[in-house]
């Protein structure tokens, strides 16, 4: 038999200005390069705390529990509403976009009874409808995506978290898109749990998800611990609710496993704790307010260069995230085609769509290391010069003047 050992690892150099994931932030790429500790070490658990420490400024919230799940971000996802819903239960999701279905998809697979909230693609509820949903549903949990990449668009989450209580309802946010790059305010949210990832404004890879728990969820959850035959002890005790189905995303075991406790659950994914550590290191050493406003300024220079490409934006500007900007496909222009002259050219990804607005836009994210002014410019300029190839008139240069005066206005 003929053995083929192919080559070392070696991609291109690409610039990706996608949906996500992004470029990795060096730094990140480097604190992964160290080397493995015991997950008992005292080294390890000291750069656990750290990291609880980090990521509650991160999520700008006082939240105790507060940590990584080992996985990528759907693994936080998971991991929150295996934990949250038990089977039978009622949930409410409101769904505007592909990653508010994929929250009906983890729901039905646990059993929950779901019940949903149902906006056109590009649009964003009201406070008032959200209210009306709960007042009509009467849910025991609300699930939400903050930042739906798939529509680019923002959901508006102050009240939220008031309103939930008001009602006796256990809050959910997916904040994968927007940690790092858009406010997440936990605390004057008032959302119960959330949850998030690296790959994108983080400016990490995908593989850790980091999540944070109020004390009210954090008790709901507790009720369900079980703890596994193989590491009970004389004085374990169980909680009274129904056992949570997952073993590995059940957050009651791993969050014994953050706690002083360290009572083994898996074993902790070194390399990744490494990355997020890092990631939160670099977002809070250029500070919050500033890191939201340079992704805000990427996001103006954006939107402004596609539009003197003749170009139409997806969306309403009064929700639009400040990562990714959705852009219609012009009449006559081959998309695919466009997205594989930018990769092969030009070695820049921008990203094509899910669902309903499959072939009919890009979308193009300016996150992490990569919502740089110079980045933001290559892309408008590489997208123009495609453009024109492929028959779309308009002034050679206009793309790149229009996001290069947005930046210095």
């Amino acid at each position: 038999m003929t053995q083929t050992f192919f080559g070392q690892i070696n991609p291109p150099a690409r610039l990706l200005m996608g949906p996500g994931p992004v470029n990795a932030h060096p730094r990140v790429l480097r604190a992964m390069a160290a080397d493995m500790l015991g997950q008992f070490d005292p080294e390890m658990t000291d750069y656990m705390n750290q990291t609880m420490d980090l990521y509650r400024q991160v999520f700008m919230t006082n939240n105790r529990w507060t940590l990584l799940v080992d996985g990528t971000a759907r693994a936080g996802i998971e991991a929150a509403l295996v934990s949250l819903v038990e089977p039978g239960m009622k949930l409410l999701i409101v769904r505007a976009g592909r990653f508010g279905l994929l929250l009906s998809e983890i729901a039905q697979r646990i059993g929950a009874e779901i019940v949903t909230l149902d906006l056109p693609w590009g649009e964003v509820a009201s406070l008032e409808q959200i209210e009306d949903a709960i007042i009509t549903h009467r849910p025991h949990v609300l699930a939400c995506i903050h930042g739906d990449t798939s529509t680019t668009m923002a959901q508006p989450l102050d009240g939220v978290g008031a309103l939930c209580r008001k009602y006796d309802v256990l809050s959910y946010v997916d904040t994968t898109a927007t940690l790092g790059g858009m406010e997440v305010a936990t605390d004057r949210w008032g959302v119960d749990v959330v949850s998030s990832g690296l790959q994108k404004c983080m400016g990490g890879p995908p593989g850790s998800a980091p999540i944070t728990l109020s004390d009210r969820a954090a008790e709901h959850i507790f009720a369900r611990r079980h703890v596994e035959a193989g590491i009970r002890g004389s004085d374990t005790t169980d909680g009274t609710r129904a056992r949570i189905p997952s073993n590995y995303f059940d957050l009651a075991m791993v969050m014994d496993y953050w706690s002083e406790k360290r009572l083994n659950h898996h074993t902790e994914a070194t390399t990744m704790l490494y990355g997020a550590r890092e990631a939160a290191r670099v977002v809070l050493e250029e500070g919050l307010q500033a890191r939201f406003a340079r992704h805000a300024a990427a996001s103006r220079a954006v939107c402004a260069g596609l539009r003197a490409m003749g170009l139409e934006l997806f969306g309403g500007d009064a929700h639009r995230m400040t990562n990714v900007t959705g852009v219609y496909i012009p009449k006559g222009i081959d998309g695919e085609k466009v997205r594989r002259r930018m990769r092969e050219d030009f070695e820049i990804e921008i990203g094509s769509a899910f669902g309903p607005l499959q072939g009919k836009i890009w979308r193009i994210g300016a996150m992490g290391y990569n919502a740089e002014k110079h980045k933001v410019l290559l892309t408008m300029g590489a997208l123009e010069t495609v453009l024109r190839h492929e028959g779309h008139g308009f002034a050679a240069g206009a793309g790149v003047d229009a996001a290069l005066a947005a930046y210095n206005d």
